[in-house]
């Protein structure tokens, strides 16, 4: 039986695809099934892809396809998984190789859905840079009718999760958009009834030096349809009647996750456009300053403990001296 099906969407990472492949081959869990799907990558990824499936037949299934986009890929990948657990490595991070085994273990002794592990940042030389720690001061065990405030306070990141197969029934990554894992992961929360989290980090998420460099652009405004997409699935749950819980996810992804973006558009014509956005959105949402300023996320106040500059953007932004923010980013 596969306990778990790893969905590995490639495109332009022949530089970064063998260290991350290397982390999946040698799983101390050995119940996986590797899917590799080429999303019509035009470098020599797919060489590197046949190595691995030459030397792992057993445990790697390759597919080559048009290129899509990553929700695509995903997409291609959960049509084709057979396993009892799904997870989604991005083909340029890597993960400990631990993860799986200690993650389905997890999902299995607690009866979870879903499971969570920790992350940490890495630059291309292996150096840890950041830890992102994901819920803490919580149980491994999180029956979610007594500790909903998780949904306000998670990262939704799709790769640092497993996810039960069966969430996925009806529910896919959509096509065509930016921030497909804020559209989707919280709907797959919602269907949840207990989850389960390690503290260890077991996820590398690899800060490429051609990163610093990526255009940021009216793409953003994604985060706030994503943001919708969540409430219309929210409404529509168990957790319908949880209404502090939605409003502060709002204010977590649809204001600072958004805010963060905005931060780096350049184009001032493209930028006024997304900030008049935000501002409708804070209207039809009913969210004031005071919401924002005094939003909590794991208990504490968020703006308080954000790094200098980042709150002084913030500040500035809300008091509406956004002349002088577009002066210190």
């Amino acid at each position: 039986m596969i306990k778990i099906s790893v969905i590995v969407p490639v495109y332009n990472v022949e530089k970064y695809l063998r260290n991350c492949l290397n982390s999946l081959v040698n799983q101390t869990l050995q119940e996986i099934e590797i899917l590799i799907v080429n999303d019509g990558s035009p470098d020599s990824s797919q060489i590197i892809i046949d190595e691995f499936s030459e030397k792992f037949p057993l445990k790697i299934k390759s597919f080559v396809k048009e290129n899509g986009g990553l929700s695509d890929a995903r997409n291609f990948g959960l049509d084709r998984a057979t396993g009892e657990f799904i997870a989604f490595v991005d083909s340029d991070d890597s993960v400990s190789e631990k993860m799986f085994a200690e993650m389905y273990a997890l999902a299995k002794k607690h009866e979870a859905e879903m499971v969570i592990c920790n992350l940490q940042k890495v630059d291309e030389a292996g150096k840890i840079t950041q830890k992102l720690t994901q819920i803490p001061n919580m149980p491994e065990r999180i029956v979610l009718e007594d500790h909903f405030s998780v949904f306000a306070d998670l990262s939704y990141f799709a790769c640092n999760k497993i996810f039960r197969r069966d969430l996925f029934a009806g529910k896919r990554f959509e096509k065509g958009i930016h921030f497909e894992d804020i559209q989707l992961i919280p709907q797959l929360l919602l269907k949840c009834s207990v989850i389960a989290r390690t503290q260890n980090y077991h996820y590398h998420y690899l800060e490429r030096e051609d990163s610093i460099t990526k255009t940021h652009t009216e793409n953003g405004l994604d985060i706030l349809h994503a943001v919708d997409e969540v409430e219309k699935a929210f409404e529509n749950s168990r957790y319908s009647h949880m209404k502090k819980e939605i409003k502060n996810f709002k204010i977590l992804e649809g204001v600072y996750t958004f805010l963060a973006y905005l931060a780096f558009v350049k184009d001032e014509q493209i930028y006024q456009k997304m900030s008049r956005e935000l501002k409708v959105f804070l209207r039809k949402n009913k969210i004031s300053t005071v919401d924002i300023l005094s939003y909590r996320r794991f208990g504490r106040n968020y703006l308080l403990y954000l790094p200098l500059k980042k709150k002084i953007y913030y500040l500035l932004y809300f008091i509406g001296q956004e002349k002088l923010l577009r002066k210190l980013v």
